[in-house]
């Protein structure tokens, strides 16, 4: 086997013995696909991931922004108590149409709110709102970006909160401070605004699997 077939048959070992997709995970991907969404939902690893990484922290209030097609969501949902609440912050309203569907099957609705439009504007209507801190936020939608999300998560979160930034390493391109390239700068602000903020705590980890080279940022918000 070739090293991105090696990396393939592992993740589907783990998968299959520590995460495995049931009914309603499954056809979140199918739905996904059948509507031409773009294939880069998390993988199931990835996705239970986020799930006890939820499940550690405790959290009652999570905010998603990047929605796609509610498969991450769904993950991060089941980690939550009966009445806890999830807001996921999506672009597209395609998009948003899909995950609804998506969220509904799987038995989420009455915990898991969608909002459409673009996150820079979803998130100070949010902030107006005044609602609880978040004890958890996923950074998932366009990596240009990623530092004014993770800017925002701090203005959401309290002391003890958790900011996951997911696909920071872009295949490597991250490691370039001379690239143009709208992702790469975004994931190096978030990354550089992680390691200088006094009310941040993170580390970042490189990761390999059925989505290839890539990786995902961890920050603690502290007091």
């Amino acid at each position: 086997m070739n090293e991105s077939q090696t990396w393939d048959a592992v993740d589907a070992y783990f998968t299959g013995h520590l995460s495995p997709d049931d009914e309603a995970l499954q056809a979140a991907l199918r739905d996904s696909e059948a509507a031409g969404l773009p294939p880069v939902s998390v993988t199931p690893t990835q996705g239970k991931l986020l799930h006890l990484l939820a499940r550690v922290q405790g959290a009652r209030t999570v905010l998603e922004i990047g929605t796609l097609g509610g498969y991450s969501t769904i993950w991060l949902a089941r980690a939550l108590p009966s009445d806890g609440r999830l807001i996921s912050l999506e672009y597209s309203a395609r998009h948003a149409e899909v995950a609804t569907r998506n969220i509904a099957r799987a038995g989420l609705d009455r915990i898991v709110e969608v909002r459409v439009g673009p996150a820079l504007e979803s998130l100070p209507q949010l902030a107006d709102e005044n609602p609880p801190p978040f004890d958890l936020v996923f950074v998932d939608a366009d990596k240009a970006n990623n530092a004014h999300y993770v800017e925002w998560a701090l203005k959401l979160t309290s002391a003890g909160s958790l900011i996951v930034i997911d696909n920071v390493v872009r295949g490597g391109r991250v490691a370039d401070g001379d690239s143009g390239e709208p992702d790469v700068r975004g994931s190096r602000a978030a990354i550089e605004l992680i390691g200088a903020h006094p009310r941040l705590d993170g580390t970042a980890i490189q990761t390999v699997g059925a989505k290839g080279y890539d990786g995902f940022a961890l920050a603690r918000v502290l007091a």
